[in-house]
């Protein structure tokens, strides 16, 4: 998702992708953004309400003949940035703010001839203002994402891109020790196999994010190393296309993290990771390696958890011995023993015990720096073993539970607070906070205490 904190709320920025998703158990809490890959834009923001590769586009189409306008309305975050005026008054002064930044590219070793080619004629994309602080109503449960993205389909195009890129998929592993069918899964579910990687000038949108807005200096150092990726010659201008957020190439990479991870790996002085397959596959494995990729680990387990389980355990934070799970009556769901007593895992319950539970190992806490969202590293974590031949989940999921309106969960975090279990400022976005206090709230009245926001749990709230 910035990759990691410009990631998650609702539409791949540029890509196409029409999908929300709600996350009302799954949310991983605050993000920070670190290289840019996020599952197609379309989930920026979505489990962490802060902004990440490429927020959520609104759902009405574009207008005729070009891309929409900005609204000129003041953003939804009320920062005074985000104000109408302050917009205005930035955008004009655009070109100022980016001939000002010359000084600081020159210390990146950035000719001046490049600065002055590579900058004219830019301008500011002020829609991106809208996405920054777009608020969606988020319509699809955890079973209705990994439903979009682990499909028939996807999977059919993942195994024809293992068979034809076999080399470069052998030489990465061998380099970097991580699963091809992770680097296959993230290339996958990220740009739908480079068909959705976005068509926004990766510079205009940096720029424009760098000038104006609430998060101008995480973006002018994304202006920066855009324009260091240009300068070395490693892509073309033309070639850094992508989201509104900055995020390109078919594992989207946000520029700073292109400088820590991107690799040249067929040896041609360039590091291409948006045409050269050999370079796109070590770059994403690199970037896992270097983000503690264990090799040889799986990601996770899916589990049957007990009936009368204590789902305050279900935390991130509390980590057990697979042995110790087993004692407290957790296995695995195809009935298989888990390769490892000794291994330390977390469990993770996306649907609450209505649904299927998960042991996450430390290759599932590294696709999370790839994507701070859970539902994001359990749908990779699931691509990749069907790409790998593994039946789907055996546990079904509660599809008859319906998922919350933003007016519910917000309603439902004002209820916490006026009784005393939410702390925080009611949004209508759930993170770990809001999932403590739901916690907290069914613990009091019996039920049982896994996070899991339903009508139910909301319909009791109401009524005490």
């Amino acid at each position: 998702m910035m990759r990691r904190n410009v990631m998650l709320t609702a539409l791949k920025a540029g890509a196409g992708a029409a999908v929300v998703v709600t996350a009302l158990t799954v949310v991983s809490g605050s993000a920070v953004a670190q290289s840019g890959g996020g599952p197609l834009n379309f989930l920026d923001g979505l489990f962490t309400g802060t902004l990440t590769k490429g927020n959520p586009a609104p759902t009405q189409p574009p207008a005729a003949g070009g891309p929409q306008p900005w609204s000129g309305e003041d953003g939804a975050s009320g920062h005074p940035l985000m104000m109408a005026a302050a917009i205005r008054e930035a955008a004009g002064n655009f070109d100022n703010c980016v001939a000002g930044m010359w000084p600081d590219a020159a210390r990146r070793n950035i000719t001046q001839d490049n600065f002055q080619r590579f900058t004219a004629g830019l301008s500011p994309d002020l829609r991106i203002m809208d996405l920054l602080d777009a608020q969606p109503e988020f319509t699809k449960s955890i079973w209705d994402y990994l439903d979009i993205l682990v499909n028939d389909n996807r999977l059919a195009k993942g195994r024809e891109v293992l068979a034809k890129y076999k080399p470069q998929f052998d030489a990465a592993e061998r380099a970097y020790g991580v699963d091809r069918y992770i680097v296959a899964s993230i290339w996958g579910i990220e740009s739908n196999y480079s068909t959705q990687i976005g068509d926004r000038s990766v510079l205009q949108s940096t720029a424009t994010l760098a000038c104006i807005g609430r998060r101008q200096a995480y973006f002018k150092d994304e202006f920066l190393s855009a324009l260091e990726i240009l300068n070395r010659g490693d892509l073309r201008p033309e070639q850094l296309r992508g989201s509104w957020a900055g995020a390109f190439g078919p594992t989207q990479f946000m520029p700073t993290a292109f400088k820590r991870f991107a690799v040249d790996a067929d040896g041609d002085g360039r590091r291409d990771v948006v045409d050269n397959p050999a370079d796109l596959i070590a770059s994403t494995a690199n970037n896992l390696k270097k983000d503690g990729w264990q090799s040889g680990q799986s990601w996770g387990y899916e589990v049957v958890v007990p009936q009368g389980f204590n789902y305050m355990l279900a935390d991130r934070a509390k980590s057990m011995s697979f042995r110790q799970w087993e004692q407290l009556g957790l296995r695995r769901a195809n009935g298989q023993p888990f390769p490892a007593s000794a291994e330390k895992a977390y469990l993770l319950a996306p649907a609450g015990a209505q649904g299927p539970g998960f042991l996450m190992l430390q290759n599932f806490r590294v696709i999370m720096k790839y994507n701070p969202a859970e539902a994001y590293a359990l749908a990779i974590g699931h691509f990749a073993d069907r790409l790998r031949g593994a039946p789907p989940f055996v546990q079904a999921w509660p599809r008859e539970e319906r998922t919350l309106s933003r007016g519910e969960r917000l309603e439902l975090q004002q209820l916490l607070a006026e009784r005393g279990f939410y702390r925080g400022t009611p949004d209508g976005q759930f993170g770990g906070q809001t999932r403590e206090a739901l916690r907290n709230f069914q613990a009091s009245i019996g039920a049982p205490a896994d996070g899991f926001a339903t009508s139910d749990v909301l319909e009791r709230l109401r009524a005490r």
